[in-house]
């Protein structure tokens, strides 16, 4: 009993502690590993870019009639506004990628060097809600630059570096690690959709500057980070060199505005109770919900209902994720999408478009003599609905912007103009007289999203 006992004990005896020694170097070549070649590599690439723009100062009573009466028709004071942040070189001709929120709007850009070279810049195109620019040098020749990396080969874990110029202190490097892919909907700021993330610490004056990997490739650019101090907990996230690579294509094709992919669809995630209710074994994909008739996907097949599961051999599983795909796809290019539909696997080739102008939208601006001066509004058709962002399928007038007056009796960007002093809205070129013999006591009816709105007032 007791050598029984003993060996039980002996059994669930802690083991040992076994001290770990610090590995020494054991050769000249071990002793001078460092990421220092790498950052010679690619440091002259990474750029500071000052941009300055002229804002005029509006005093809040600008747009009041009555205190115009009182004060008349001012002009507010200009003032400037300066921006600092960081770019990536990425040609030998000077085409530089950065942030939106850098240089978009700016009258003047200037773009510094890490050798003190300074160069001036201007933008080729800019688009804010993907939060990227594609500036270009001027009078700039063999400049050092940064290759592009396919993002869709980044793993979780990789070594990655980034390079900016954090705070104005200077061009900085800090290193660290790809924490996640495919992050939607967690970045701060207008840029939506598809990140890398890293905690290679990022800061404020890093946007627009180079995550790379350990050859010096551009994997990222870094644009924001999730922070409530303002400074970086190592939860940074960066733009895909893929959506990069599209950006620069455009810009050199001569495009001013980025052109995405219309999917003439919505279509929400599927999460748990709706793959067993589709019979897929575990959650993915998005499920339609909508679809235009002059959608690429339903000339190729897909309906209401079925599953979108791939997109050119990539699992999408949010409606960002699937749209991220598209944009690196191009348009005219074609993507092979795998999808799901009444229980059976299907594929189908689908090319990637532009929404169609059809109908015309017949956009009308209101004049100063209208009862709303400023007022924008347009016929529905897909290229204005993916604009706004409404759902496919929709028809009538919508507001393109309110302006001062129309904001201030409630109407907003969006809004769906129903009727006007109980008429029928059917066209934007109806909307000026029919405010005009509803006066001096209006009343507007609305739809917002799937809200009935009913506006009041005098003039």
């Amino acid at each position: 009993m007791l050598r029984h006992l003993l060996m039980i004990l002996c059994l669930i005896a802690p083991l040992p502690l076994v001290a770990q020694t610090p590995a020494i170097p054991q050769s000249q070549a071990q002793i001078q590993l460092s990421f220092a070649p790498l950052v010679k590599q690619a440091a002259p690439a990474v750029v500071n870019i000052y941009a300055r723009r002229v804002v005029e100062a509006r005093s809040p009573f600008a747009d009041d009639p009555f205190f115009r009466n009182f004060f008349g028709q001012t002009q507010g004071r200009p003032q400037v506004q300066n921006s600092l942040g960081s770019g990536v070189i990425l040609t030998p001709d000077g085409i530089v990628v950065s942030n939106y929120h850098v240089v978009g709007q700016a009258t003047d850009i200037r773009v510094v060097l890490n050798n003190r070279v300074e160069y001036a810049a201007k933008v080729l195109l800019g688009d804010e809600e993907a939060d990227l620019a594609i500036l270009q040098l001027e009078d700039a020749a063999d400049m050092p630059f940064v290759p592009l990396r396919d993002s869709d080969t980044v793993e979780v874990g990789e070594l990655v570096l980034a390079i900016g110029n954090p705070f104005g202190v200077g061009q900085t490097v800090s290193s660290g690690i790809v924490s996640g892919l495919a992050r939607t909907g967690t970045a701060t700021g207008n840029g939506r959709g598809y990140f890398i993330q890293t905690d290679a610490p990022i800061n404020p004056g890093n946007s627009g500057g180079a995550l790379i990997d350990v050859q010096g490739r551009l994997i990222g650019v870094n644009t924001s980070i999730l922070t409530r101090s303002g400074g970086s907990n190592g939860i940074g996230f960066a733009i895909p060199s893929a959506l990069v690579a599209q950006f620069v294509e455009q810009a050199k094709n001569g495009a001013t505005r980025f052109q995405r992919p219309w999917a003439g669809i919505t279509g929400q995630p599927v999460d748990a109770d709706i793959s067993d209710s589709l019979g897929l074994s575990v959650p993915g994909g998005v499920v339609i919900t909508q679809m235009h008739p002059a959608s690429g996907f339903a000339g190729a097949g897909l309906r209401v209902g079925d599953v979108i599961l791939e997109v050119d051999g990539q699992p999408v599983n949010t409606p960002a994720e699937m749209l991220f795909r598209m944009s690196i796809r191009g348009i005219g290019h074609d993507a092979e999408i795998a999808y799901l539909s009444r229980g059976v696997m299907k594929s189908a080739t689908v090319t990637m478009m532009t929404a169609p102008e059809v109908p015309p939208r017949e956009t009308v601006n209101l004049g100063e003599r209208s009862v709303l001066p400023g007022l924008k509004v347009a016929r529905i058709n897909p290229a204005v609905s993916a604009e706004l962002g409404l759902p496919p399928g929709l028809e009538g007038v919508v507001v393109l912007d309110p302006g001062p007056y129309g904001a201030r009796v409630g109407l907003a960007a969006g809004d769906l103009l129903g009727a006007i002093d109980g008429a029928r809205v059917t066209s934007p070129r109806e909307v000026d007289g029919l405010l005009r013999r509803a006066a001096p006591s209006i009343r507007i009816d609305a739809l917002r999203g799937n809200r009935r709105l009913q506006l009041r007032f005098r003039i």
